[in-house]
């Protein structure tokens, strides 16, 4: 229930998610129960996002008094779901496609176990809040750690003092990483599964999968269910390691999409095609979608840890229902995941410097960023052209066409002066440039479409990046801090090095998927322009030869 309150003192937001607010000024509190010392609210500007709960007072109307009550009191939990509309705080998109959510009723007798996590994720930044920046920020409040935590690597002789980040809608703090990096993620008896990173020529980088592999996606089929009530489509999934194929709705991809968000929060998950509200079943939408699930079936196959993840394989291979069943509730009460999947690493012995490490990651946000915008001007241009393939272009040749019909159709009204076989080629010039308008608007499937899916697969793993990165730069903000209060005798130097040997392992992650996302950007860029080039020739080729035919018709006149 919404309250209104006023401010105390004046707070200037400095991240994502976060508003200023003005001493005096009323405001609107959307819960007045807080997030571990945040309120989510509006200001009087009209602007919804989160401040300070220590900087406000409730305003609270009571029978004949006028009294105010102080609300400091961090209540509320940290799992608590917000749905106030218009905030910088994502949450799943509506189910469009009643194909895609239909309770899973085909393939499970109970609904799909998912964290408050999940439902808090922004799909398009691989799950996490946006980038919220805390280092040597004035505005960001810490309070002390438990004296009773247990460490997960170093036993703690004073406890640790090194604060913690109270914007709980944080992706460092969300996604478990700052938890691991201080040492509360305790370790477990026993871990089944580890990913290793290698020392390569430019840096760390993720260990092959042993076992390499290929997935096709082919023959999208319209299916009925229950007596012609329920239509979807289904795609016959074949991984090349088995060649047994199976056959995967959409909403089985977004399980496995879920997944993976839930359990890799330092790998950019490459994001699915999106849905679409209307128009599921014409051809032009499913030929769309399954390009573009091809190419993130490609992407997954390629990634040295995303292919090995057991849950993967269980999409992949499992054709049994009740095999299913199991497999997928397996997956969902996986424990290795979020902070706990840090826990799987495997790094190298090699010592990297922990600045020349902040270095080289703002360098790879740099051209990340560049490369967004690049994307983006190109996926502008592209789009726009296609516009004109299928519009401007066709019409203009078919007018040029239609001119030289009319030219062609002149020359015949006076007969005695009439030439048929000049009328005949210049009829035909124009039919050919009819016919030329038609291919323009036929090309953009053979080459322009194949462009535009690889550029928005792009698009969504460089959108993943900035709550990745910005998962590194909290770590190293906890090692500076934990390291200046070592100097200062408040922390035991086991401890402090604790963290930064935590942090060397988030920061050995991040430089592996930068060195993958390299790796395949290489690879991805030739083939995309080596196939557009290819196709423009060949499209080139066609017009000429159309061309040099109906100039022919003129060397016999």
């Amino acid at each position: 229930m919404s309250v209104k309150a006023k401010a105390l003192y004046t707070f200037l937001s400095e991240n994502n998610g976060e508003i200023s607010i003005q001493e005096n000024e009323e405001l609107i509190i959307f819960d007045e129960n807080s997030v571990d010392g945040w309120f989510q609210g509006e200001n009087s500007r009209g602007e919804r996002g989160i401040f300070p709960a220590s900087y406000v007072e409730i305003i609270r109307s009571r029978s004949n008094s006028n009294v105010t009550d102080c609300s400091i009191s961090p209540a509320g939990s940290l799992g608590k779901d917000f749905s106030t509309p218009n905030t910088s705080l994502h949450y799943p998109q509506n189910d469009y496609d009643d194909d895609d959510y239909d309770d899973w009723d085909d393939w499970d007798d109970r609904s799909t176990v998912v964290d408050d996590a999940d439902h808090t994720r922004n799909p398009g930044a691989n799950g996490h809040a946006p980038e919220n920046p805390m280092t040597n920020n004035p505005n960001v409040h810490y309070r002390p750690k438990p004296a009773s935590r247990q460490d997960s690597i170093t036993s703690s002789r004073k406890g640790s003092m090194v604060g913690r980040n109270l914007n709980r809608f944080s992706s460092f703090v969300r996604s478990g990483v700052e938890a691991f990096v201080l040492g509360d993620v305790p370790m477990m008896a026993k871990i089944a599964e580890t990913y290793s990173i290698d020392m390569g020529p430019l840096g760390p980088r993720w260990k092959e999968n042993p076992k390499p592999f290929s997935c096709s996606i082919e023959d999208p089929t319209k299916q009925t269910k229950f007596k012609g009530i329920k239509t979807y489509i289904s795609y016959r999934v074949t991984p090349s390691h088995t060649g047994r194929p199976v056959y995967r709705r959409y909403k089985h991809f977004d399980w496995l999409y879920n997944r993976l968000l839930h359990k890799f929060t330092v790998i950019s998950v490459p994001h699915l095609p999106e849905k679409q509200a209307t128009g599921r079943f014409e051809e032009d939408f499913i030929e769309k979608r399954k390009r573009r699930l091809i190419l993130w079936m490609n992407h997954m196959t390629s990634h040295p840890v995303l292919s090995q993840y057991e849950g993967f394989e269980h999409f992949l291979m499992c054709a049994d229902d009740k095999q299913w069943k199991l497999g997928k509730r397996r997956a969902e009460k996986d424990e290795m995941v979020g902070a706990h999947f840090m826990l799987t690493l495997q790094i190298p012995k090699e010592h990297q410097d922990l600045q020349d490490v902040e270095e080289r990651v703002d360098n790879f946000k740099a051209f990340a960023r560049k490369m967004d915008d690049s994307v983006m001007q190109l996926t502008h241009v592209a789009s726009e052209l296609v516009r004109k393939h299928l519009g401007g272009f066709r019409k203009e040749f078919q007018r040029l066409g239609n001119a030289f019909q009319s030219i062609s159709h002149a020359f015949t009204l006076d007969p005695p002066y009439r030439s048929d076989g000049l009328n005949n080629a210049i009829s035909h010039t124009g039919r050919t440039y009819e016919n030329i308008g038609e291919l323009f608007a036929e090309q953009p499937k053979y080459d322009l479409f194949h462009m535009l899916d690889k550029l928005s697969l792009y698009q969504g793993l460089l959108a993943n990046f900035p709550d990745i990165i910005h998962l590194q730069k909290g770590a190293f903000a906890k090692v500076k801090e934990s390291q200046r209060m070592s100097d200062e005798g408040k922390m035991d130097q086991d401890e402090a090095d604790g963290i930064r040997k935590r942090c060397r392992t988030v920061g050995f992650a991040l430089q592996a998927e930068m060195s993958h996302f390299h790796q395949r950007r290489e690879v991805d860029f030739k083939d995309m322009m080596q196939a557009y080039l290819r196709e423009q020739i060949a499209f080139y080729q066609r017009v000429v030869q159309q061309l040099e035919r109906t100039l022919r018709m003129y060397d016999c006149l």
